[in-house]
């Protein structure tokens, strides 16, 4: 792309859309113009980024009325339904954060560090996956192509801040000794809940269940056996995750380490003999994801066990969409 793109952020006074700001300017993303949305509640609020104060605007059917390339949107699922459309059909690439297209098959769901080609066969849609699939994309990506895998089991840690403001401010008030329970069914501070989104009929909750889709999908292999809990705790960011995974070929333990090592955006912490391994705290802040206790699973044949650790707010969220907003530059 030779000119600089108009540069949309929907859902800019949110978590994640403010972090996406912050990642936008880390990164010097190249814009002409910056447009900032949000419901009709924040409208008119100001927002200062890289030297300029920007007004928010409602988002409104006929935002997209003037020429914008790319839209990162993070205003949640029935906000991008109705509206991704109506900005796709007016030209412009949209990065969507909701879990509303993650499963639509005409819709690329994208991890740039695994499947960035799918991303020129978007039709003005683009799926951002879900914060805890995406840490996991990236960790077992590169054993995929090389062993194969037959079977996953997802044991999840998962932060507050996936449930935005609400979920950070019970940890904070109920640390305090005030459990306000905006977020959750349960008190948070002291707890693990094993219930991130609501139940479904099987047993499962949704959460489990989009990640046991999603995987599939951008490994593009329905063959994989793969089942999920997933637990929120009392951490304010990053995702934690006991991945076991049952692969299809046997390997050398010291090469598959040497494997991750060596891949795009994985950083390997993993010296029990110095208690040195993956912790959320150190995480936070940082783009990559973090892979530590790497060792066999003896119960299984070419089994393997691997904690996973990633910034749930910017890996698994606003980082990956601007990430894949930086593709797009090369196809526009």
């Amino acid at each position: 792309m030779q000119r600089k793109p108009n540069l949309a952020v929907v859902g800019a006074t949110g978590l994640v859309g403010g972090t996406f700001l912050k990642i936008l300017a880390e990164r010097d993303f190249p814009y002409e113009n910056l447009y900032l949305m949000a419901s009709a509640k924040s409208a008119g609020s100001k927002i200062d980024f890289r030297g300029r104060t920007h007004i928010v605007e409602e988002l409104t059917e006929h935002s997209f009325d003037k020429p914008i390339d790319i839209a990162l949107f993070s205003a949640g699922g029935g906000t991008s339904e109705k509206f991704a459309p109506i900005a796709a059909a007016k030209g412009t690439a949209v990065v969507d954060n909701s879990s509303a297209w993650r499963a639509d098959p005409q819709v690329p769901l994208v991890v740039p560090e695994v499947n960035p080609r799918e991303i020129a066969k978007h039709k003005g849609i683009i799926a951002n996956p879900n914060c805890s699939t995406i840490q996991a994309m990236v960790a077992l990506k590169p054993l995929y192509d090389r062993y194969g895998i037959k079977r996953i089991v997802y044991s999840t840690y998962q932060s507050v801040s996936g449930s935005g403001l609400k979920g950070i401010r019970d940890l904070e008030e109920g640390l305090k000794g005030k459990d306000l329970k905006l977020a959750y069914p349960h008190a948070i501070a002291g707890n693990c809940l094993p219930h991130i989104d609501s139940f479904l009929d099987n047993g499962y909750t949704k959460e489990e269940m989009k990640m046991i889709n999603e995987t599939r999908k951008i490994l593009g292999d329905d063959r994989i056996a793969i089942t999920a809990t997933t637990v929120r705790v009392p951490v304010l960011y990053s995702h934690s995750e006991s991945i076991n995974a049952e692969l299809e070929k046997p390997f050398d333990l010291s090469e598959l380490r040497s494997l991750l090592a060596a891949s795009p955006g994985i950083v390997v912490i993993d010296d029990p003999s110095k208690n040195e391994y993956p912790l959320a705290r150190d995480a936070a802040g940082r783009d990559e994801v973090f892979i530590g206790r790497i060792r066999r699973d003896f119960s299984v044949e070419n089994g393997l066990n691997l904690w996973v650790v990633a910034d749930n707010i910017r890996k698994g969220a606003a980082t990956n969409a601007v990430q894949i907003a930086e593709k797009l530059l090369e196809i526009l």
